[in-house]
């Protein structure tokens, strides 16, 4: 243990990355936390990252360096950084160190700290995830079901609806969900943190909920650790309080790219499409820690940015590979005004097995998929010949998927400001009902227009009525228009 006096000067600054000296003490360990003694109000936090020799390490800065010079004191405080949890950090927004950020009342000078590096529980320890974790959105609870106690990630490139479906996903949970909710944000927007704080505020969800920022303009070193400070405080209620806790990231690309920041100034090589090459120890270091024990569940859903569409790009497969469940958004079908727009054939989930979701629901869902996959084969035929060109079987089943592609679309309550439209969460029953009618052939005589945007099969049928009356009173307008009035 390094004494907690040790003091030693900067020699050197890059960006996030300092050198500091220490002259004749032990040097701080690894992943301890050193304090810049400068004239600035703003704190100034560093990690100790490496030992470059007998007397120099190198910091990671977890605020910003500008303005630090060289000879300036730093103090070792031989400790990891700790952060606040507990009780007290409900409804509060803090940042990577723990720091309040919402112009609130001062932390209880009682509040329980914790070090933002923690082991993984044990495996024996750990409990599987076989508990389906309703969402109130159609296309997941049908084809791509999460898990209470699972990791869930959301990929998808920049504007086809990432954070707003985590927004839904918040609100769907309030009534639903009467766990502790713990939200990061990593590398996103200011505005988008002040929306979503002042949204919970209204809604009255904040007050079981935290909210941790590494936002895009903090250095590398706050977006590098702030899902760990978030982290630290869902393990707090999942081993202390045994309270189940969701867990939701956004954007968990911007941890990844905020490493390779930093991989960058430390002057390592780099790997595959110019990432670190600590790609996959870093990601496996994160995920591995979101974990259940018996009693307590961690349900994590991250949103993840995929850099120009790419979903080979070595990130998002290093990220896939630790969930359970993944949900791919598409361009293509938000070009289409198809939202949320999830790919149906190309998201899954460990859960979707008839020994998990039962077999008729297992069996639902791989018709659905079928009738996708063959709409999707028969696309390119239909734009060059037309759909009356195909044979019999494959109209009816055209016919079906479009139906079922609109049925699986959905207004959502934090769109209601901008669409006009009420949001509305459906129940997994509802969903599978709705699906089954549509494959069975029972509403082929609806309009495909009945399906769009609706909650419910009664929500369609109620539009389809509309719809139709609609139509008979503007057939009788139009007949009593063409009546000659006799001379």
């Amino acid at each position: 243990m390094v004494e907690a006096d040790t003091t030693g000067t900067v020699i050197a600054v890059r960006g996030a990355v300092v050198d500091v000296r220490f002259d004749g003490a032990v040097l701080p360990a690894i992943d301890t936390a050193l304090i810049v003694e400068w004239d600035r109000p703003e704190p100034l936090v560093l990690e100790v990252h490496s030992h470059v020799d007998p007397v120099i390490v190198r910091g990671i800065a977890l605020q910003a360096t500008k303005g630090l010079a060289r000879d300036t004191i730093v103090r070792a405080t031989g400790e990891p950084v700790k952060v606040p949890v507990g009780d007290a950090v409900l409804g509060r927004l803090i940042d990577v160190v723990g720091t309040l950020r919402d112009n609130g009342p001062e932390l209880p000078a009682d509040t329980p700290t914790r070090s933002i590096h923690n082991p993984p529980p044990a495996l024996e320890d750990e409990s599987s995830a076989t508990e389906i974790f309703e969402t109130g959105i159609k296309v997941i609870d049908l084809l791509a079901p999460l898990a209470q106690g699972g990791k869930a990630a959301m990929f998808g490139g920049a504007g086809v609806g990432k954070t707003v479906l985590v927004m839904e996903l918040i609100h769907a949970m309030v009534e639903k969900y009467r766990g502790i909710s713990v939200f990061a944000g990593i590398g996103e927007r200011s505005r988008e943190g002040h929306e979503l704080l002042t949204d919970m505020q209204g809604s009255g969800v904040l007050e079981r909920t935290v909210l941790v920022y590494g936002q895009m303009n903090e250095p590398p070193g706050a977006r590098w650790r702030v899902p760990l400070t978030a982290l630290t405080i869902a393990e707090y209620f999942r081993d202390q309080k045994h309270q189940n806790v969701l867990l939701l990231m956004d954007n968990v690309f911007r941890f990844v790219q905020a490493g390779s920041e930093l991989s960058s100034l430390l002057g390592r090589l780099p790997s595959r499409v110019g990432y670190q090459s600590t790609l996959a120890t870093e990601v496996a270091a994160l995920e591995e820690r979101i974990a259940s024990v018996p009693g307590a569940a961690v349900t994590a859903i991250q949103a993840v940015y995929v850099p120009a569409d790419d979903f080979i790009d070595p990130a998002v497969t290093a990220i896939s590979s630790h969930m359970d469940s993944i949900i791919m958004l598409s361009r293509k079908l938000a070009a289409e005004a198809f939202y949320p727009a999830i790919d149906p054939l190309a998201s899954s989930s460990v859960l979707l097995d008839p020994l998990v979701v039962g077999e008729d629901h297992y069996a639902l869902a791989e018709r659905a998929r079928e009738a996708l996959a063959r709409f999707e084969e028969l696309r390119d035929i239909i734009a060059l010949l037309g759909v009356e060109e195909l044979g019999t079987a494959d109209r009816l089943i055209v016919k079906r998927a479009r139906r079922l592609q609109r049925f699986l679309s959905q207004p959502f309550v934090v769109t209601e400001a901008f669409t006009g439209t009420p949001g509305v969460s459906v129940s997994r029953t509802d969903t599978l009902a709705g699906c089954k009618a549509i494959l069975d052939g029972e509403v082929d005589d609806w309009a495909e227009s009945s399906f769009y945007m609706v909650g419910t099969l009664g929500d369609a049928r109620a539009k389809e009525a509309a719809a139709t009356k609609s139509g008979a009173t503007a057939t009788a307008n139009d007949a009593s228009a063409k009546v000659e009035v006799p001379a």
